[in-house]
């Protein structure tokens, strides 16, 4: 009998793609697993995961707001009705396994299926676990973490150390940079920047390039820009007729930005660092300061002090930000050690391990 599995989370590209790559090594150790993904209604999961083959049910659900605390006025009605959607999804494909990813998508499923008995497996992708998957983490049959000492969040028996699954065209990426600088209409003879602030886009950084951006362009180099969707209307404005930017919401090929790159501006979300590490490319770091328990710093000065990355404080992008990657970009000596030290730092079979773990645990 084929095995049945749901998928759920999402919310971010960080949720997202670790879990299609989990979906894919499942898929390619037993072609016979069917799998279903639940997310949540109007996010980007209801786009990507269907790009990627695989089909998802949205639920009626939303995350708790911090920022405008009368917006959770409808939390509890939403809460319900999700779990009563799960009831209908559960019903219908009868799942053997259930395995969540974070975002507040996630919770109903996997609470849905411990209820009822159906085996749990989460994924935590960074040092501080998320509050859902803290409460999720007591009736789950496997917690996989990215790194030791998460056993003050989870059941220290209950853990294994996966690292984060990474997309297969990034860790096994094979384009070279001529063919990847090509399909942006970009140069393989100058220098490239790769610009991204996580799938959603991240302000001060596109602020900071936007003021840089002159001065980029003048000294020779070249821009992948992933602008995010609310500020590709400021960055239309200035980048056009500019032959050496390139610039869009989202970067659908990252495997191809990242091959075309020489330095890459960035976030230090889990799921960018363990992109950074396995494609080896030196970076400038922005850590989104609201993280929870500030743990994308943490993130950013452990790839410094590794001596892969340079760190700057969110606060400090629109001042420094350019300069540092500036500087950086013209000392080929610290750009080789950089991608050196990135390269030490990687893991490319968390999926694998991820997939395999589950698998046997569902034919014991």
């Amino acid at each position: 009998m084929n095995r049945r599995i749901i998928i759920a989370g999402g919310g971010t590209g960080g949720h997202i793609f670790p879990a299609v790559a989990v979906a894919n090594a499942l898929r390619k150790l037993d072609a016979s697993v069917e799998i279903l993904f639940v997310g949540a209604s109007g996010k980007m999961e209801m786009e990507k995961v269907p790009k990627a083959g695989y089909q998802i049910v949205g639920l009626d659900i939303a995350g708790f707001n911090r920022s405008a605390l009368w917006k959770n006025f409808t939390l509890p009605y939403k809460l319900v009705k999700s779990f009563l959607q799960v009831r209908r999804v559960f019903s219908h494909f009868r799942p053997d396994a259930a395995f969540g990813v974070g975002g507040y998508s996630s919770f109903p499923v996997l609470r849905y299926a411990q209820w009822t008995g159906v085996p749990t497996f989460l994924h935590e992708a960074n040092a501080f676990a998320g509050k859902s998957n803290m409460l999720l983490g007591k009736m789950a049959r496997t917690v996989f973490v990215a790194s030791d000492g998460m056993d003050k969040f989870f059941p220290a028996n209950k853990i294994v150390v996966s690292g984060n699954p990474v997309r297969d065209a990034i860790a096994n990426n094979k384009v070279d940079k001529a063919t990847a600088a090509a399909a942006f209409g970009l140069s393989a003879e100058k220098p490239v920047v790769l610009s991204v602030g996580g799938s959603l886009g991240a302000r001060s950084i596109n602020v900071a390039v936007l003021a840089g951006l002159d001065r980029l362009l003048g000294q020779g180099w070249q821009l992948i820009w992933q602008t995010g969707k609310l500020f590709t209307q400021e960055a239309a404005s200035v980048t056009a007729g500019k032959q050496c930017v390139w610039a869009s919401d989202f970067i659908e090929h990252m495997d191809m930005a990242y091959a075309a790159a020489d330095v890459v501006i960035s976030r230090a979300g889990a799921m960018s660092v363990a992109e950074l590490c396995v494609c080896g490319k030196p970076a400038v770091l922005v850590p989104y300061p609201f993280a929870a328990e500030d743990h994308q710093t943490a993130n950013a000065r452990m790839l410094a002090n590794a001596g892969a990355a340079d760190l700057v404080p969110d606060e400090e992008a629109g001042n420094t930000l350019m300069d540092t990657v500036a500087a950086l970009l013209k000392d080929k000596l610290r750009l080789k050690r950089y991608a050196a030290n990135m390269k030490k730092l990687a893991r490319y079979d968390a999926d694998e391990m991820i997939a395999k773990h589950i698998l046997k645990q569902l034919h014991d």
